[in-house]
């Protein structure tokens, strides 16, 4: 039985102990960037999980068996602090959420879904065993390299002093064409960017005054000066 974890945002929190994985290839639906990536042998081994809001992927501490490769939904690498608040590490809509576990003896976060969705899991011994593989260990840095450049942009908005510079900055990095698709609660996009989730309030309020921003039910949208 996995010790007590707070609640994130009074989600109700579901072990992946309780849930089965999905062992019929006959439904599996494989991304392409993973039939590109991986070799076949690790392909025939990748099978399917679905999650839901709430479900832990997996806990801080526990050793590594499987690496997650999210296909739809959501789900957040996060850490609580000596002080019992959460601190996102990253927010995955769709990739890989576990690289760091490679080569750990443990997960160093949690990773918990903030929206229903589907992962393609395979496990992290069979995947370090691969990297023997020349042209796929090529690939994984590839790979990695790209994660790096993703987070040296997450540093760079953390790195803003101001609440309303750091939210232009993630629409505009994040969204498309100035709008981006809210796919989880004001909360936690606060968290995102490390502020509180009364200051994103009140930038959001005070950017939509000044005719820069307009909040959708389900967006948040940049608009031009006139």
């Amino acid at each position: 039985m996995f010790p007590y974890q707070p609640p994130l945002y009074g989600l109700i929190i579901r072990s992946i102990s309780q849930r089965a994985y999905d062992f019929d290839h006959m439904d599996i639906y494989i991304p392409e960037l993973l039939r590109d990536l991986l070799p076949k042998e690790l392909l025939e081994q990748c099978h399917t999980h679905h999650f839901e809001k709430g479900d832990y992927l997996f806990h801080h501490g526990k050793k590594p068996e499987y690496m997650f490769f999210i296909v739809s939904g959501e789900a957040v690498l996060t850490r609580i602090s000596n002080h019992g608040e959460p601190t996102i590490l990253q927010r995955c809509k769709g990739g890989f959420i576990s690289e760091a576990s490679l080569l750990v003896d443990a997960y160093h976060c949690d990773a918990i879904a903030t929206h229903n969705g589907q992962a393609i899991t395979l496990p992290i011994k069979s995947l370090r065993d691969s990297l023997a593989d020349g042209n796929f260990s090529i690939k994984w840095v590839r790979l990695l390299s790209k994660e790096i450049m993703r987070l040296r942009t997450q540093s760079e908005r953390l790195g803003l002093k101001d609440i309303r510079s750091k939210l232009i900055h993630l629409i505009e990095d994040e969204g498309k064409n100035g709008v981006l698709t809210l796919q989880s609660d004001l909360k936690s996009m606060a968290s995102e960017i490390g502020v509180t989730h009364e200051a994103l309030y009140r930038a959001i309020a005070t950017l939509e005054k000044e005719g820069l921003l307009e909040k959708h039910s389900d967006s948040l949208e940049l608009r031009k000066k006139k």
